[in-house]
């Protein structure tokens, strides 16, 4: 089977909503600098715990710790709302706010991925990638 696929960030966040669904505290997934960014908003919002890259002779892993031992997932729902057949941009005016306030949106504007709250402080809009709380 072949680990590439058309969303890759898409493929990601089903692997994220697979792994809470069983109850699985940690997954592997392919690395990308854009996953690695994806996944440092996520823990730098406390959705997830950690991020981890392991370098591999053929292609370097990238480790998720999703939740402790004994606790429940911090992620209630995680959605992909740009899609590579249907981008999906908004200025800094139409980011959308998320379950009030406690969710969170991710942005990749031209200054790199951010959270749809400091995007709005910055002024600049971007492509919606997606949606968590």
């Amino acid at each position: 089977m072949s680990t590439t696929s058309t969303d890759p960030i898409a493929d990601m966040l089903s692997r994220i909503r697979n792994a809470i669904a069983v109850r699985k505290n940690e997954i592997t997934l392919p690395h990308s600098n854009i996953k690695q960014a994806v996944a440092e908003l996520l823990k730098e919002n406390n959705f997830i715990d950690g991020v981890q890259v392991d370098d591999a002779t053929i292609g370097k892993k990238m480790t998720l710790s999703l939740f402790p031992e004994d606790s429940n997932a911090r992620i209630t729902e995680i959605v992909r709302l740009s899609k590579p057949g249907r981008r999906h941009y908004v200025n800094s005016q139409a980011i959308p706010v998320v379950m009030r306030g406690r969710g969170l949106v991710i942005v990749s504007t031209s200054k790199g991925l951010m959270t749809g709250a400091a995007a709005k402080q910055a002024k600049i809009g971007g492509e919606l990638i997606c949606k968590v709380y």
